[in-house]
């Protein structure tokens, strides 16, 4: 190997920078149980402010956060709406059942995005025997989807049907940071469609850990005491709400590196024998592409032997996902590493 290892699996593996340790390092702390952390406070109060939200909420990670916002907005015995691929329901180890004991009803998207039209046939009439429709999720951008970013027009359609629907309507959006970058809308309008939004600090932004859940005053109130439920109160929280909190005032506007290295390796790999990706599906840091060779699986051991690290999420799909630890430098040794692999491959 004559690169420095490139790591490819998430961006959730970024290391955070100088700057931000030193911010960690000099966090003013308290007890956030009992409200007394005023780096949490700043870090909650600034996403409240960015996704247009009365209140917000830092917990742990993004699944906690989806996690509590399926518990703040049903009761068990409820059902609810969300795509097929979608993290809550394909990455969450069956939360949503274990903890707030509601049924799922499964909605086939389009690279993980739908409308209204695709909810129609979910509803159901006015029955006893039927489990109650209480939530839709959606999850902007989509994981599976490849990064897809929702259009603010179809998430203003499914919020609305929600609404008409007596539904409530929650955002995973652990990415929504990188939507927002890479499409100009900002965050608020994508979370003004929905009743509650999560977002992440720990992907593209870089942070070590954390996410937060944001919505009204009253949802939050209620979160807070599912938080405590769940084993999320974190006591002195400010010395990692710091860290996030640098993320999302240093390193948002950044992002826009990521896509770009993303859209680099997308073109590179669209071009070798054997890989089958559109690079115009690749809207932000996520590159899903098929392999025709070999299992998936095979081709990822291959490539790590190499000292290039990505994931297989199928028997024929692999991803690679940009962040702060990877250059434009790195997605040219990437290509160059895989195109040398499918040509001497049997």
């Amino acid at each position: 190997m004559s690169h420095r290892p490139i790591d490819l699996r998430s961006d959730t593996i970024t290391q955070p920078t100088p700057a931000m340790r030193r911010a960690m390092a000099d966090a003013i702390v308290g007890d956030d149980v009992l409200g007394d952390d005023p780096t949490v406070t700043a870090l909650e109060n600034e996403v409240a402010a960015r996704l247009g939200k009365e209140a917000a909420l830092f917990v742990p990670s993004g699944t906690m956060a989806n996690q509590i916002a399926v518990r703040a907005h049903t009761e068990p015995g409820d059902e609810i709406l969300l795509e097929s691929n979608s993290h809550i329901y394909f990455y969450e180890a069956g939360g949503i059942g274990a903890i707030s004991g509601v049924i799922p009803r499964c909605v086939t998207g389009r690279r993980g995005i739908f409308g209204a039209a695709d909810l129609l046939p979910c509803l159901r009439p006015s029955d006893v025997h039927f489990a109650p429709t209480r939530l839709v999720c959606v999850e902007n951008t989509h994981n599976r989807g490849g990064g897809s970013i929702w259009p603010l027009d179809a998430l203003s359609e499914v919020g609305a049907f929600a609404r008409a629907h007596n539904f409530r309507c929650h955002l995973d959006g652990a990415r929504i940071w990188n939507a927002s970058v890479a499409s100009n809308v900002p965050e608020s309008d994508y979370a003004a469609c929905c009743d509650s939004v999560s977002a992440c600090f720990s992907k593209g932004l870089g942070a070590p850990v954390g996410s937060a859940l944001a919505g009204t005053k009253l949802f939050i109130q209620k979160a807070r005491r599912f938080r405590k439920q769940f084993g999320g109160g974190m006591r002195q929280a400010g010395i990692i709400a710091a860290g996030a909190l640098y993320a999302l005032q240093h390193h948002r506007d950044r992002l826009a590196e990521d896509h770009a290295n993303a859209q680099h390796l997308a073109k590179g790999l669209s071009v070798l024998p054997g890989l089958h990706i559109d690079p115009r599906e690749v809207e932000t840091n996520i590159v899903r592409f098929e392999v025709e060779s070999m299992p998936a699986s095979t081709l990822a051991g291959l490539l790590k032997q190499q000292g290039i690290r990505v994931l297989a999420t199928g028997p024929n799909t692999l991803r690679a996902v940009t962040s702060l630890m990877v250059t434009l430098e790195d997605m040219e040794t990437a290509i160059n590493v895989l195109k040398g692999i499918l040509e001497t491959a049997p």
